[in-house]
């Protein structure tokens, strides 16, 4: 859930599988790789934000801490969509850090207070949200708990160019109100 893939590994050999972490984290790239390149496992909403916002013309990056190997079978079926992909292997720290998203803003060149950055983990609203950009929580399978000037939602449907705007501007959204 957003966590760089040695935290995973580790979480995973914590958990009985005896392995070494290198090759947990391997077979990790090799088996998601595959079934991302078999199938890529969209968020119809964040799919169709994504399109539009391409659409218009603003540039996009993606911030992920898969290395690159899966980012790629990602990527393969969006090949247009971002104009800078910043993986997991790229950053010296991973997310709940901030580096990630200050390296995506400085490689297109933007101020990272104009950027809005949506997310769907904690660590990803932490990273986000502790390296300046507007940033909108969308709580998918684990909650987002509240911060100064953070957006959340349960879902995308129904946000446009428009709406990610309003956000840049400094409209903050908060449909879980007191829900975390």
């Amino acid at each position: 859930m957003g966590n760089p893939l040695p935290v995973s590994a580790q979480v995973l050999r914590d958990r009985g599988v005896d392995l070494p972490l290198d090759d947990i984290t391997a077979f990790l790239l090799a088996r998601v790789s595959d079934a991302v390149r078999a199938h890529v496992p969209w968020q119809e909403d964040a799919k169709r934000l994504l399109e539009a916002t391409v659409a218009a013309g603003i540039p996009c990056a993606l911030v992920t801490m898969s290395y690159t190997r899966l980012a790629d079978a990602f990527l393969a079926a969006v090949p247009d969509a971002f104009a800078v992909v910043v993986t997991g292997d790229r950053v010296a720290r991973g997310k709940p850090d901030p580096e990630a998203y200050l390296t995506a803003a400085r490689e297109l060149g933007v101020d990272i207070t104009r950027c809005v950055a949506v997310e769907d983990s904690p660590a990803g609203v932490g990273s986000a949200w502790s390296s300046g950009a507007k940033t909108v929580g969308v709580r998918r399978l684990v909650p987002i708990e509240p911060r100064a000037d953070l957006s959340r939602v349960r879902s995308l449907e129904g946000w446009s160019v428009k709406t990610l705007s309003e956000v840049a501007g400094g409209r903050v959204v908060d449909d879980l109100g007191d829900e975390i």
